[in-house]
């Protein structure tokens, strides 16, 4: 598990005074302010973040340091991280998507069907994105479908249709 967790990402400039488009990763996403100062992937530069107004789609918001619309369109695309520490601790049937990339996903009978490579979230649940020796697998993110999920030891199991591919 990495000691930083991906919490938003900038979609570009809001209008002409350094304001940005923040997409918010969190669950509240006014929250990601909270967490501040956020840093980058390689954690090159580091941002307080305070929150303007919702906008369409996402977030405006001030950074820290960035004050022109040409600052804030450079950091288009920029994700942007917290340290793990800094976030709320989940209960147990919760899980950070960071913490699910790269697990191996089993079957139910022990076979196993890859690792998940993503997590879709397009509205109605999360989606796993497995790739296997068979292919691209996507497995919903349920109860139903993913029974267990153990962290310490690096699986997955999910009980899936045996046609599902």
């Amino acid at each position: 598990m990495s000691d930083l967790v991906c919490v938003g990402a900038i979609a570009g400039a809001f209008g002409v005074r350094g304001e940005v488009r923040l997409k918010s990763f969190t669950s509240d996403p006014g929250a990601i302010a909270d967490y501040a100062p956020l840093v980058t992937e390689k954690a090159d530069k580091s941002f307080d973040v305070t929150i303007t107004r919702p906008i369409k789609n996402g977030l405006a918001a001030r950074l820290s340091g960035i004050a022109t619309k040409e600052q804030a369109d450079a950091l288009k695309g920029t994700r942007l991280y917290a340290p793990r520490e800094r976030l709320p601790a989940l209960p147990d049937d919760e899980f950070y998507h960071t913490d699910l990339i790269g697990l191996t996903v089993l079957d139910t009978g022990g076979t196993e069907l890859g690792r998940v490579r993503a997590i879709h979230d397009h509205g109605a649940g999360d989606i796993l994105e497995v790739m296997g020796p068979r292919g691209e697998t996507l497995v919903p993110f349920t109860r139903e479908a993913v029974p267990t999920v153990d962290l310490t030891a690096g699986r997955i199991v999910a009980d899936i249709a045996e046609d599902a591919e």
